[in-house]
């Protein structure tokens, strides 16, 4: 994995702004410590950090080809996981290859194809390719939307980066925030609207889209989405497709030339992806590494509850057993993950998931020290319809947006001036609305199928994109290289046309899944009810978050986020004894506080302008 960006400029000299473009590589150098590359003539200017992963040597970046005398330019951010496939293909087209990296396959595979190479492409990506004779950039991300791709168009220059921080640091782009930035902060986030960047003139190019920039401007093409077809295959059919498709998702995402782990939480998509693992490996005399987080006190602290009926680690002691895995508990206290709140703002360059961004930044530091490559579930219950919001039909039937349904609650919390200017419901509901209108269904559904499809692409546009963002950043800012083989785009797509009776197999959460992996798990992880990811319940947090509200904002007249909040609405939520959810279970009043917090921070790190 790496760190991208670039400029292009056809009304300037870039030669004469290198300083620029070596200010954007070294804020994107936690994305990748090994390796770093400048591409710089008059009209284009492609900037790289890397991590080696796969062929030290012969995937150096920005990475250059030629053909029929027109020179190619590359800056990459990714993994193919079939490389090997689409190797072969173009050898017997002609072309040969200096390495074994998927750069190269990848950038070759562009010159041949052209944009109908990403439909060959099973990965998680995002590139920008520069064409030295058409003076044309062509940019593309991953189906799923898996890594990340940022742009702003400024005084007629595209100027792009894996992350915010590097489109800022171009020195082009102001550090501005408008009614629309307020509103997805305060009404969306930590989500954000698909293709929105948050700040004024930056934007995100969409999962599954491409685009080209050249001297006639910029163009924006889907290539991809959830689509919904005709369903004929038996229960049984289904079962064995599953586990063919988690399987080879898998042990593709295993191959690597530096040391490789699992997270391991004791749930079924950590125990399923890290038992894979464990026999892939053990095939090739290797002993899987599987890492933990907990929470200092938790043990004393933990409360049932429906949304987490037990708490991890007796599973994770199971499961460790049961895999013989070379296993580490990371066990994180209070005083570091306040602390971590600010660092997380500052890899995600937005107020974000509060404790729970935060000890994932710790925990994927202390993974840094057994590996450089680790695997993930993330994205598992989007797929198979794990959540409360897909089961409870209660819930289910609920308009809006599943784990975003306090409205009025954000608004309350704006000043005057905003509150009047933002129409929240309205805002959210556009939103809401629009994806229910893009969603594809095929005719003649039962209701219950409707809102399935439904819910698939609410989960899949918007909650399931914060946690990506959210893996991408906090691993990315360790220069860990984190991946997630459920976001496999077959999974997706052949699981978005499965009945819901089939998911909801014995009437279990992930029931299809749990039927179809049931050989690789001891069965109370098998059956296991959902847990979510684990976070503090020790009451010295909320305490600590509270005393850095009262010191950091409401005992100074000059914290930025008194530009946008009312301070009588930050001394009410310190009193409130409620539990108001902010967003879905994960974030409760202490991380509502916390994530006050972040914005504070990030409005004084980042010296943005909020502006009517």
């Amino acid at each position: 994995m790496c760190g991208i960006a670039g400029e292009i400029a056809f009304n300037a000299d870039l030669r004469q702004r290198k300083d620029d473009m070596i200010h954007m590589q070294k804020v994107l150098a936690p994305r990748g410590p090994d390796q770093k590359g400048i591409y710089l003539t008059p009209h284009a200017a492609l900037v790289h950090r890397r991590l080696s992963v796969i062929d030290p040597m012969g995937g150096r970046q920005p990475m250059r080809a030629e053909r029929d005398g027109a020179g190619y330019i590359m800056v990459y951010n990714g993994e193919l996981y079939n490389t090997e496939e689409i190797r072969r293909d173009l050898k017997k087209r002609g072309w040969r290859f200096d390495g074994h990296s998927d750069t190269e396959v990848l950038l070759k595979a562009f010159i041949e194809w052209g944009e109908d190479c990403l439909a060959r492409f099973n990965g998680i990506f995002a590139f920008a390719v520069w064409n030295e004779k058409t003076e044309t950039l062509f940019a593309a991300r991953d189906r799923i939307g898996v890594k990340p791709f940022f742009y702003a168009l400024h005084d007629g220059h595209f100027i792009f980066a894996s992350e915010i921080k590097g489109i800022l640091a171009n020195g082009e782009v102001p550090a501005v925030i408008d009614a629309q930035g307020v509103a997805e902060v305060m009404l969306m986030g930590p989500g954000r609207t698909p293709g929105c960047g948050v700040f004024r003139g930056i934007d995100e190019l969409k999962a599954g889209h491409c685009l080209w920039f050249d001297r006639e401007g910029l163009r924006l093409r889907p290539y991809w989405k959830l689509r919904d077809r005709p369903f004929a295959d038996t229960f049984e059919q289904c079962v064995e497709k599953t586990r063919f498709l988690v399987t080879d998702a898998i042990e593709r995402q295993l191959v690597s030339d530096v040391p490789i782990c699992t997270f391991l939480s004791g749930g079924l998509d950590s125990s399923l992806l890290s038992s894979v693992a464990a026999r892939h490996l053990a095939k090739q005399g290797e002993r899987l590494k599987t890492l933990s987080v907990d929470y200092r006190d938790n043990d004393k602290y933990f409360k049932k509850s429906k949304f987490q009926p037990n708490s991890d680690p007796e599973y994770i002691r199971i499961m460790a057993d049961y895999l013989g895995s070379d296993h580490r508990n990371v066990v994180l206290d209070t005083p570091e993950l306040v602390k971590a709140l600010y660092r997380a703002v500052e890899a995600r360059d937005l107020p974000g998931m509060a404790d729970v961004d935060a000890s994932l930044l710790l925990f994927c530091e202390k993974i840094k020290e057994s590996g450089t490559v680790a695997l993930s579930g993330e994205c598992a219950d989007e797929i198979f319809g794990g959540y409360p919001w897909y089961r409870d039909p209660e819930i289910r039937a609920r308009y809006g947006f599943p784990w975003a349904q306090t409205t009025d609650y954000r608004v309350s919390f704006l000043r005057k001036e905003w509150a009047e200017q933002i129409d929240g419901e309205r805002y959210v509901d556009a939103r809401y609305q629009a994806t229910l209108a893009d969603t594809d269904k095929q005719p003649k559904l039962s209701d219950t199928e409707r809102r399935m499809k439904e819910m698939m692409r609410l989960n899949f546009d918007w909650f399931m994109q914060t946690l990506l963002d959210r893996k991408d950043r906090m691993s990315m800012a360790n220069g860990l290289e984190v991946r997630v083989p459920f976001c496999d785009w077959r999974i997706a797509e052949y699981l978005y046309t499965v009945p819901w009776e089939y998911k909801d197999y014995r009437h279990y959460e992930k029931g299809l899944l749990r039927e179809a992996m049931k050989d690789y798990l001891p069965e109370e992880v098998l059956w296991r009810k959902k847990s979510p990811y684990p976070k503090t319940h020790n009451p010295a947090y909320m305490q600590a978050v509270s005393d850095e509200l009262r010191k950091k904002v409401l005992q100074n007249p000059d914290a930025p986020l008194l530009k946008i909040v009312q301070r009588e609405a930050l001394q009410n939520l310190l009193g409130d004894s409620r539990a108001v959810p902010w967003y879905g279970q994960l974030m409760n009043t202490p991380q509502t506080i916390a994530y006050m917090l972040q914005i504070n921070h990030w409005l004084e790190t980042y010296q943005i302008e909020v502006t009517l």
